[in-house]
Parts: C-alpha cells; structure tokens; sequence
C-alpha cells in the first residue's frame, strides 16, 4: 500500500526544500551504491536501488513533486485516483480564468469550456537507469520495469460495461461545467463550475466496465527495452516517444523521459566529448623512449614514445575520444605521462645511477670508508 512506502524525500536523505541540482547528487551517488551490478545477489541492495528509482522519479517531476507534497503518495499513485479525491474530480481542472472572466454574466470575456470528451494526450512518465562507462562508450540496451497507465482493453477505453454506452450529462449537456448565479441587492454576477453530477466528466456510466471501474484506463507493469546511444552522457536523458501513459478518448499517449547516471571509470576522466587519462612510464623509458601500450575506450593501442620525453607531457590520440550519440564524429584521448622514479634500488643499480650522474657533471659523491682500512685501525 502507498500509506506503508517511506518518506521519498527521506529515502534520497534530502530535505523537502532540496533543490533540483541537489536531488540529483544524492540520487547518483544512492543509485550506484545499491546498483545490482555493485551488489550481486543482495536482495537488501536491489530493493533498496528500486526504492531511489522511484524516489527520484517523483521528485524530479515538477508536477508529481508539487502533488507529493500536498497529498503524499496518494497524490502520485493512479489507483487513488477516484476514490481518493471525490471519484476522479482534480482541482487542477478548474479553470480560474473562465471563473473570473464570467463575472457579471461573460463581462470579461470568459473562454468557451473545453470538450471533457475531446481526445487528451497521456501524461509523460519518468524512470532512471544507471549504467557503466563502457556501456555509455559502446551503447547498449537496457530493460526497464515500470507501472503505466493503458487503454482498459475490456471497453477500448469508455468505461462502460459490454452492451451499454455512457448517457450525455442532463445537467451540463455534456460540458461537464454548469453555471451559477450568485449576489443580491441589486448586484449578481455568474460562474461556472465542475458539474457534481457528472464530476466534470459530461457524461454519466450507469453499468461502468468491471475491469476498469468505468476509468477507462487499467494500471499495468511493463517492461521496456531501452536503446542508450554509444555515447552518452552521465545525467543526460533519453525520450522514448509514446511510452508513457495512455491517452484519454482517443488521445495519443506521452512519453517515457529516462535519465541516465553513469558509473565513473578509475581509468578513465570524461569532459564532453574528450577523454583524459595517464600513462605511468618508467625512467629509462622517458629518458630513451619506448613503444608504450596506452589504455583507451577501444582496448590497448601502441603509441612510440620519444627520447626525452618530460614529466607532465601530455599526448593526443585523435579519435579515441567519446563518440557522439548522434553517430558523427568522436572527440580525442588526452594522455599525461606520469614518470615514475625508481625505488628500493639494489647496490649495482645505484653505482650504475652514481655513475650516470658523474657523466652529467653532478659531482662526484664521497668515497666510502674501505670495509679493510676500517678493521685496521680498529686493532692499532
């Protein structure tokens, strides 16, 4: 039950004024703690990576944010629907402006009321997928598991038992809004509101349809196959046209929006379409060059190397950058070399470095004590 789900804001361990910069940085840093691939086999952990998902997916949607915190679950959940706020009327139906502009009879210029029954667009729905950083480089395909709203197969969506056809609102002649004269004294003015009897709907079901409770809709779980670019981008998202909701009478259903978070790469450092690494090499390497086996998004590639090569220096793989998820062009590898000095040197490594560096003119290091010369004097 959605009374029995913790505190969205509680699970992403934010607080209610949170803004949106801040939600996302703890659902990333949730997500990849409890993903699965992180986690494998621990049910505790897969449970709670689902629980964020739909966290976030509430919070990050204005609308679905703005009537969490006015009801709570109750006022994200579909089921509630009718029976949680008096059998499916919503406040945001009423339209303020044909309220106002019907003022002393239509004075103002009040708007003519929309068809209840015109065809309505589906609302767009939103889900998180978090993915590796080979994964975005390559592309991928991912399926995602979510709860929507669908055409009620049983009535083809009117909400009417099999037989029986709904009966046109005698109250509002099918509108859904009737008008009220209200004042005195010599002052009256008009307004209009949702029919009661209809519940703004201008239509009336007298045997609704058993598998849909005259909605005309049904709550289903799909599963959906997500197509991820190679390319992407951590926090970038993907709209998937017509997977969202079902529309109303006809109306075309919205969308599935699928922000991506991607899993960092020790290896690997992302800014746009480049790529920045670093290439530990050893002394003798820098100082006489050498054929070096440089890690990139496409496996290992030889790069030679040049004598004399200094610490700090950075090199250019052309094309082994992030490729664009439009399919044109990828970005570069940026390579810095890392030297890295020699330690725990044995005896003869070090006379072979003592002797280098007198070639160099460094000085000539202080002649050790001879082991004989020590012991003779010792028995003088």
């Amino acid at each position: 039950m959605a009374d029995q789900k913790r505190d969205y804001y509680e699970v992403l361990g934010v607080s209610k004024s949170a803004s949106d910069d801040e939600l996302k940085k703890a659902y990333r840093k949730l997500a990849k703690q409890y993903h699965p691939d992180m986690n494998p086999g621990n049910a505790e952990a897969e449970a709670k990576f689902k629980e964020v998902n739909e966290a976030y997916e509430v919070l990050s949607d204005k609308d679905k944010r703005a009537k969490y915190d006015q009801f709570g679950h109750a006022g994200v959940d579909p089921n509630f629907g009718a029976g949680g706020f008096g059998g499916g009327f919503d406040m945001g139906d009423i339209d303020l402006g044909d309220i106002f502009g019907s003022f002393f009879g239509g004075g103002f210029g009040g708007q003519r009321q929309a068809n209840p029954n015109a065809p309505k667009r589906g609302a767009s729905l939103r889900a998180s997928l978090t993915i590796k950083f080979a994964e975005a480089m390559a592309g991928c395909e991912k399926e995602l598991s979510l709860h929507r709203m669908e055409t009620c197969d049983a009535c083809r969506g009117t909400g009417c038992a099999a037989g029986t056809t709904a009966e046109v609102c005698p109250d509002c002649r099918g509108t859904g809004q009737v008008r009220i004269q209200r004042g005195g004294g010599g002052f009256a003015f008009s307004t209009t509101a949702p029919c009661s009897k209809c519940r703004g709907t201008g239509k009336i079901i007298h045997q609704p349809c058993p598998d849909c409770r005259g909605e005309g809709q049904v709550r289903r779980q799909r599963n959906i196959k997500v197509r991820i670019p190679a390319g992407i981008d951590d926090g970038q998202t993907i709209s998937m046209r017509g997977q969202g909701n079902g529309g109303l009478n006809g109306g075309p259903a919205g969308d599935l929006l699928v922000n991506v978070a991607v899993i960092p790469d020790r290896r690997f450092q992302r800014d746009g379409s480049n790529i920045y690494t670093e290439q530990p090499v050893s002394f003798t390497q820098a100082a006489l060059g050498a054929t070096l086996e440089v890690d990139t998004i496409d496996g290992k590639v030889k790069y030679d190397l040049p004598a004399g090569t200094q610490p700090g220096t950075v090199f250019r793989l052309r094309g082994k950058g992030a490729p664009s998820v439009s399919g044109r062009g990828r970005g570069d590898q940026y390579v810095t070399v890392q030297v890295q000095v020699p330690t725990n040197l044995t005896g003869q490594q070090k006379d072979a470095l003592l002797a280098y560096a007198q070639t160099m003119g460094e000085g000539t290091p202080p002649p050790a004590t001879p082991v004989k010369d020590f012991f003779k004097k010792k028995k003088k």
